[in-house]
């Protein structure tokens, strides 16, 4: 049951690969009441977890454009190229965690 726990915290996202390989698995080890059990407490968890975003007024918006617009008069950008190269190490870093992951199931 620690793989669920591991998986709940990192808040990683799988792809249907490796839920198919482990749903195959949690089919193959658990019993249906085990396995009734374990989906009630992943749906609790994924309630707890829900929250309603906080609506900003009016003001609060613009205020937060015009610190925008500030930054990018002052030159604090982040080029594209760098926003683009953290896009792709994140989601190799991210590929690479979920098919360990696959593979330890």
């Amino acid at each position: 049951m620690c793989i669920f726990a591991d998986v709940i915290q990192k808040k990683t996202y799988m792809s249907t690969a490796t839920l198919t390989s482990l749903l195959d698995y949690l089919y193959g080890t658990l019993t249906p009441s085990n396995m009734r059990w374990v989906g009630e407490h992943l749906i609790d968890r994924a309630i707890q977890e829900e929250h309603t975003p906080k609506p900003y007024t009016m003001e609060e918006i613009n205020t937060m454009l015009d610190l925008a617009e500030a930054d990018i008069a002052a030159g604090r950008t982040t080029p594209d190229e760098e926003v683009w190269r953290r896009y792709d190490e994140r989601c190799a870093r991210e590929e690479k965690e979920e098919h360990e992951l696959s593979e330890a199931v």
